[in-house]
């Protein structure tokens, strides 16, 4: 069975504060953030919207994904986020369902 692998951007309730990771369980792995299981970045910022996602069919072309998104500017993660998501709705429950 082939395994995907996820790049996810997180954001806080107003907006401010955004999160790029990687990941080959999404729903899982945000599930971790929302309920802050590991002390860090998200935790501190209450970082646990998810507002972006893209799916990848393996790990290291995630993660070169991931490592480019986060040299990006600000305004282009914004700009890739609100392509997708315009009113960066919370995506945690689309991906549950």
């Amino acid at each position: 069975m082939k395994e995907n692998f996820y790049v996810y951007i997180l954001s806080n309730q107003s907006n401010r504060v955004v999160y790029t990771g990687v990941t080959s369980n999404l729903v899982k792995r945000i599930w971790q953030h929302k309920n802050k299981v590991a002390d860090g970045f998200t935790s501190k910022y209450n970082v646990n919207k998810l507002v972006y996602f893209e799916n990848h069919d393996d790990a290291e072309n995630a993660i070169k994904r991931e490592k480019n998104i986060k040299d990006w500017k600000r305004a282009w993660k914004n700009e890739l986020i609100e392509k997708e998501n315009p009113d960066w709705r919370d995506l945690y429950d689309d991906i549950t369902q």
